[in-house]
């Protein structure tokens, strides 16, 4: 990490634990600042203001947290992992995963330095960054599901993403860089057949043109249920909730299913829903063992699997139709076919004229929109009553018993007294985008906040685009929708999926350390479990070294840290010095002037 990168980094860092502007955002969630190593920070700061009065001075700051960083390696971690990738260090593995999408296709490329040796510990995968500091990614469109008919040109189709991971990898680690090709959503559609030919001829022709670890089992379509699972794992590996040493966070106790296992007691990870446009995802760990099996997934992340440290159990589900859009449509097809149903029977002509439109309470007051379905068109006027929305779009979240969850599907419970959830897509959106509250949700202040925009009237929230109050993410669609998507949310949240309303550990947010964490992290966690058995071999080798050889790196770690806290202890005994010899002079000086003065007194008549 060059110094003038790291400094930027720490600084970025004080100030935003320091600006108010900041109180309102997950700033723990993203420096992974523990509640008490945040306010550790902030005493240290009030010291360091009251002992060298320099208030507004961001270099001791800088210093004192560089120091805190040093003593906790997550902090360390976080600033590492956004710089450039040395690609000259010989002891570093890469890996590839190719997001096979509906609508196009991503290639990722990670890195990740030797294991510890271990076995409790994960490998340390972080995303690859160029030289300009940006992710390694590139993106290609459409999505290989459009080559149904011509599967022989699949690996042609990836080949410029392949190429672009080539390029970025160095040459020598090529034949030791696992290569991924995982396939989701539109491949899902298409019959068995036609998946079986795309993926054939990838297993067949990409090692023809490039030298990756590369075999049969590594190309595949996945279900929802394994995206919704890597997703999961990527989110609550980057907020460290696998790092099981850190013992300050809530703890949970679990029992892991194996013969004769004791429950185990370890850090508590988070529970993540997604709402995109078409669908809606749930998944978090279930502690205990629960019916419903067809929804969990088991599984072991460690490398050994007579080890139960990391074996989860997670209850993951996906909700076609459920996504914010796909709510909206189907919403507004039952507003065409009941009014039209209203009218015949009423022989009223309520929704066929600008003149007498439908009052949608879903839209913002006064807004004028139309709807039309099989050459049928129905005029809408916002009505903005957000209690009504509310009331109009619950059936459609198709609820049944109290075990169950939207569209009927079974629910494993969930603690509310002891999880932590994260709200990713339209659950930060809705709150973010024209609300200005994202972060921390509470849902007194978003029913207010959603109720006053609904009832605002659409001249007023245009003024404010056009004024530019809301976020740089706002457009006429997200104002048109905002009032329909606030009720939605917060009938999934509090009706669909149970969440109390007095719930106090859900967080929405779009990036996680400033940067979008991709289920293809979570994949190749995953997929690269067993690599670590490698380093643990060698490490048996090392202990039947001498103690001095086995412990000179904790040793170097240590002395390397001491070092530091020294030179800085050093900088500040400095700067008080000069402080007491500029101190020590002006006396001086004064006492000079004071005799002056006398003596010039004496001289006088």
């Amino acid at each position: 990490m060059t110094g003038l990168h790291s400094g930027l980094v720490v600084s970025t860092l004080a100030l935003q634990l320091e600006d108010p502007r900041f109180t309102s955002r997950p700033s723990c969630m993203e420096f992974a600042c523990s509640p008490w190593v945040c306010v550790a920070f902030r005493q240290v700061l009030r010291w360091m203001d009251f002992v060298l009065l320099y208030k507004n001075s961001l270099l001791y700051r800088s210093i004192f947290f560089i120091s805190l960083c040093l003593f906790h390696p997550r902090y360390l971690s976080i600033a590492e992992s956004m710089e450039t990738t040395d690609i000259h260090n010989p002891a570093l593995n890469y890996g590839i995963v190719v997001d096979c999408g509906s609508s196009g296709s991503r290639v990722f490329v990670y890195y990740w330095p030797p294991h510890n040796g271990n076995p409790h510990t994960l490998l340390d995968i972080r995303q690859m960054r160029d030289h300009d500091r940006k992710p390694v990614v590139k993106k290609i469109k459409p999505g290989i599901s459009t080559l149904a008919n011509t599967p022989t040109q699949a690996s042609d189709y990836l080949h410029p993403l392949l190429s672009f991971a080539a390029a970025h990898v160095p040459k020598t680690k090529h034949k030791e860089t696992p290569l991924y090709i995982l396939c989701t959503a539109g491949m899902r559609l298409l019959p068995d057949s036609q998946q079986a030919a795309i993926l054939e001829d990838l297993v067949t022709d990409v090692p023809l043109e490039f030298d990756f670890l590369f075999s049969r089992s590594h190309a595949e379509v996945i279900s929802g249920k394994q995206e919704g699972v890597y997703a999961w794992i990527g989110i609550n590996f980057v907020l460290g909730r696998f790092d099981h040493a850190d013992e300050e966070d809530a703890t949970v106790e679990v029992t892991t299913g194996a013969q004769n296992q004791q429950p185990i007691s370890r850090r508590r990870t988070v529970g993540i829903m997604d709402m995109g446009g078409a669908s809606l995802q749930i998944a978090y760990e279930v502690p205990s063992e629960e019916a419903g099996k067809s929804v969990l997934a088991d599984f072991n992340l460690g490398c050994d699997v007579e080890h139960t440290q990391h074996v989860y159990r997670v209850y993951v589900t996906t909700f076609l139709g459920f996504g914010g859009n796909m709510a909206r449509q189907r919403y507004e097809d039952q507003l065409v076919n009941n009014t039209l149903a209203k009218n015949r029977l009423l022989t009223t002509q309520t929704g066929m004229s600008e003149d007498k439109p439908y009052l949608d309470p879903c839209l913002p007051v006064g807004l004028s929109d139309t709807v039309t379905r099989d050459n049928r068109t129905l005029f809408l006027r916002g009505q903005g009553d957000w209690t009504r929305c509310q009331e109009a779009v619950r059936p459609f979240l198709g609820l049944h018993n109290g075990t169950m969850s939207p569209g009927g599907v079974y629910q494993a419970p969930i603690n509310f007294s002891n999880s932590e959830f994260y709200g990713f897509s339209e659950f930060f959106y809705c709150m973010e985008d024209v609300l200005r509250m994202g972060g921390q949700y509470n849902s007194e202040r978003y029913s207010q906040a959603a109720t006053d925009y609904c009832s605002t009237k659409w001249s007023t929230l245009k003024q404010r685009l056009d004024n530019q109050l809301f976020s740089q993410q706002a457009d006429i669609s997200r104002l048109k929708y905002q009032c329909f998507k606030s009720a939605w949310m917060f009938e999934v949240l509090h009706s669909g999926f149970r969440f109390p309303s007095d719930y106090p550990s859900l967080k929405t947010a779009q990036l996680v350390y400033d940067k979008e964490v991709q289920w293809t992290l979570g994949a190749i966690l995953f997929k690269t479990r067993f690599l670590p058995l490698r380093d643990l071999q060698q490490e048996t080798l090392r202990q039947n070294h001498p103690s001095w050889l086995r412990s000179s790196f904790v040793y170097n770690h240590h002395l390397f840290s001491l070092c530091i806290l020294v030179v800085v202890l050093a900088i500040l005994l400095y700067i008080l010095r000069l402080r007491r010899i500029h101190q020590r002079e002006q006396r001086q000086a004064e006492a000079l002037n004071l005799l002056w003065a006398e003596e010039g007194e004496a001289l006088l008549p």
